[in-house]
């Protein structure tokens, strides 16, 4: 319709430039629109002088307009329009016809794959038209570009992934030299990566190539329930306990229950009842599981297929953990014998994966040492050399006082956690916080409560807990898996034999358990990440009642105490710290090996040696090199790839001459094809930016007959500037024909014609 009013498709008034193409100055139609229009005001004046004084206001005014409009386009037609539009030369260009042959272009809408449907669409007018005007060639990509002959059965829509921006890049290296006019770009739009880069544009841009895209699929997935993501921590101790957040989305299923499940290989690791929400709408649960042994291990989420569900490959999404060992050592400082010390050593005695070292102190010169791993390990009292303390992962701070640690000690405990990375567990006494003036000590911006400077904050008398809205989503505080019932079980716990009142929580900080005593609420449990470690308040010294109160068997002490010494002691890494740039690979096995390098004194190394021996799938193995990172010091890097599919584990060893500087294994996985069966439904807003962005258009299958007249116009390739009339344009008949019978009908509405 709109180029047969106008004669020309969309695309010419779009990049072409409108023009009066008469020798006459253009200020001399300016005058005669002018002087037109005051001739006719003055010839209507005389006519209707009578008709005007009777009382019709806005006849006059609304005739003149009409003729005078109607005057003006005559004389603008005298001024021949036009518009000037670059055109390609036939025969001297290339259009370049790109066919997604990816796995997601297999899915079957209304009984039609979307493959079968653009395989009919190149067999369409549209496509003999352009060979016939132009040199055409054809393609076909996944995750790469691949000439095409045009033979249907090449198209078999299995591409493991589809890399429209890797495509366009190599499309546009290919054909440096050759006159391309146009791409048409035939695609659901689902890029694996997710965008266009500003780059790849860029490059179409200065060529000035046009990418005219053609949207297959529908834009809403019927029937459909997929995992959206997980988010999961990457690493862990054995046998921690962790928690998952799941986002679940669907169509179609608004309302209706399903299950999500964790499984490490065939083991049930959880399960959690989830409720869908509305289509189009995301909605979360979390799975709280214990980890399995050390290793790399795959675990596979999953949430419960629905009946007529037309796509259940993405129900299932897998997250690779790197599960570590251990022991992390953590020293425990006791300054007098009470209960609390003991059921702490009790409720880790059966945790592999945390070693506690602990110094009492039985009386002012005397300390009693259990876990050391030999007689000379804290022989002379607390580490008073960096190497001493920094060979340990966390500290507990008991009911000791400030004072006994000389200012060069507790210097040493901040660069532990600031600087090593450890974590520090502040525990309630008679001797801790306040009482034990840790608010005037070099530790004091460390913690995270701000300390009252008053004595007689700890107290001998019970105390009952509550979770604040923190402690209920916290893996710390989760003492079993469903939410409601963990909060619940928090309020029945016997209370605490003693209380401390820590102060106010500090900015940042999160407050993850509270205590009641006589109508006062203080924070009982308080965390917080400093520098390159962790602190924690836990303002009582009477969480052995939980045990000494619960039943027989009971597990609820030793769980929160693993938990929380876990949490402590986690993410405290050693002299090497590797980590990698992705931990699942879609589709592109290239990965970017990290590491962070630090001397005995943790101080960044420079000057080390770094190498990776990387063993994967079919016994492969691999060693290479990583270099320094310039303008950060201690970081060193590498690129590899992954050939094949499978879970790959890097050993990453450094040295500093003949000094080891450290050790640290990460693991890595790549999986190909999993990315087609996600976000499946039709990507319209990348396909129209693209075409947008590089000056073409977005077209649907049914409206592609248009094409092969609006492609022409262009000025990339090989071009000429052309100017086309627009005085013959049917609209420009119709708008002469429509004003003059407005005049008509207006004389005769008002009596006089």
């Amino acid at each position: 319709m709109f180029e047969w009013l106008f004669k020309y498709p969309p695309t010419v008034f779009l990049h072409g430039q409108l023009l009066l193409r008469s020798a006459l100055p253009r200020w001399l139609l300016v005058v005669g629109v002018v002087g037109v229009g005051l001739l006719l005001a003055w010839a209507l004046r005389g006519r209707h002088a009578a008709d005007t004084q009777a009382g019709g206001r806005w006849r006059l005014p609304s005739i003149w307009l009409v003729q005078w409009a109607m005057a003006a386009l005559v004389m603008v037609l005298l001024w021949r329009p036009a518009v000037a539009i670059s055109e390609l030369v036939p025969q001297a260009n290339v259009i370049a016809v790109l066919i997604d042959d990816s796995a997601s272009m297999g899915i079957a809408e209304h009984g039609v794959s979307r493959m079968q449907e653009a395989s009919r669409l190149l067999q369409g007018d549209w496509l003999a038209s352009l060979g016939r005007t132009f040199q055409t060639r054809l393609y076909r990509f996944d995750s790469g570009l691949v000439r095409y002959d045009g033979a249907p059965a090449a198209l078999t829509a299995s591409g493991p992934a589809t890399h429209i921006n890797a495509v366009l890049n190599e499309f546009a290296s290919d054909t440096a030299s050759v006159p391309v006019g146009a791409v048409v770009l035939l695609s659901d739009g689902g890029d694996n990566s997710g965008k266009i880069d500003r780059s790849t544009i860029e490059v179409l841009r200065q060529r000035r190539i046009p990418v005219h895209t053609v949207g297959f699929g529908s834009t809403q997935v019927p029937q459909d329930v997929e995992i959206e993501n997980v988010a999961l921590t990457a690493r862990a101790l054995a046998h921690s306990r962790v928690t998952a957040v799941v986002e679940v989305a669907q169509s179609g299923f608004a309302g209706r229950h399903t299950t999500v499940t964790v499984r490490d290989g065939t083991k049930l690791l959880a399960t959690r009842e989830l409720v869908l929400g509305h289509d189009g709408a995301t909605v979360s649960t979390d799975l709280t599981f214990d980890l399995p042994d050390a290793g790399p291990r795959v675990l596979r989420f999953q949430v419960a297929a629905l009946p007529d569900e037309g796509n259940v490959r993405n129900n299932e999404l897998r997250r690779l953990v790197n599960v570590e060992a251990g022991p992390r050592r953590i020293l425990y400082v006791e300054g007098e014998p009470r209960w609390e010390y003991k059921f702490v050593r009790r409720a880790e005695e059966d945790d592999t994966a945390v070693q506690l070292v602990s110094m009492l102190r039985t009386t002012e010169n005397k300390i009693y040492r259990q876990g050391v791993k030999d007689p000379l390990e804290l022989a002379q009292g607390f580490p008073s050399k960096p190497e001493d303390l920094f060979a340990y992962d966390g500290i507990i701070m008991g009911s000791v006082d400030a004072g006994y640690f000389p200012p060069a000690q507790q210097a040493l405990m901040r660069e532990f956690v600031d600087r090593r990375g450890g974590g520090l567990l502040f525990l309630g006494g008679r001797q801790s916080l306040a009482d034990g003036v840790w608010g005037g000590s070099q530790l004091n911006d460390l913690l995270p409560v701000t300390v009252p400077m008053i004595s007689g904050t700890f107290r001998r008398e019970p105390a009952t807990v509550s979770l604040s809205t923190a402690g209920a989503d916290s893996a710390v505080t989760r003492l079993v898996d469903d939410r409601a019932a963990n909060i619940a079980l928090w309020a029945r716990l016997p209370y605490l034999a003693d209380f401390q009142n820590p102060g106010t929580v500090k900015p940042g900080a999160s407050e993850l358990a509270q205590m009641h005593v006589a109508g006062r609420t203080m924070p009982l449990l308080v965390t917080e990440s400093y520098g390159r470690g962790r602190t924690a308040v836990l303002a009582t010294g009477g969480t052995w009642r939980w045990q000494m109160s619960m039943p027989l068997g009971d597990t609820t002490h030793s769980v929160f105490w693993h938990q929380l010494l876990h949490w402590l002691v986690a993410d405290t890494r050693g002299q090497l710290a590797a980590q990698v740039s992705a931990s699942t690979l879609d589709d592109d096995g290239h990965v970017q090996l990290l590491a962070d390098v630090r001397d005995r004194n943790y101080l960044p190394a420079t000057d080390a040696v770094v190498n990776a021996h990387l063993i994967g799938p079919d016994r492969l193995q691999a060693d290479v090199s990583l270099r320094v990172v310039p303008g950060l010091p201690g970081r060193y890097q590498t690129d590899w790839t992954a050939p094949v599919p499978g879970v790959y584990v890097a050993d990453i060893t450094a040295n500093q001459g003949a000094i080891g500087a450290g050790r640290d294994t990460v693991a890595f996985q790549r999986e190909d094809g999993v990315a087609e069966d996600f976000h499946t439904g039709q990507n319209v807003a990348l396909l129209k930016s693209l075409a947008a962005e590089t000056g073409g258009r977005y077209w649907s299958p049914d409206d592609l007959n248009g094409l092969a007249r609006a492609i022409p116009f262009s000025s990339a390739g090989v071009s000429v500037q052309k100017f086309q009339d627009l005085w013959n344009m049917p609209a420009v008949f119709l708008a002469l024909l429509a004003l003059r019978l407005a005049e008509w009908l207006l004389r005769r509405r008002w009596g006089v014609v």
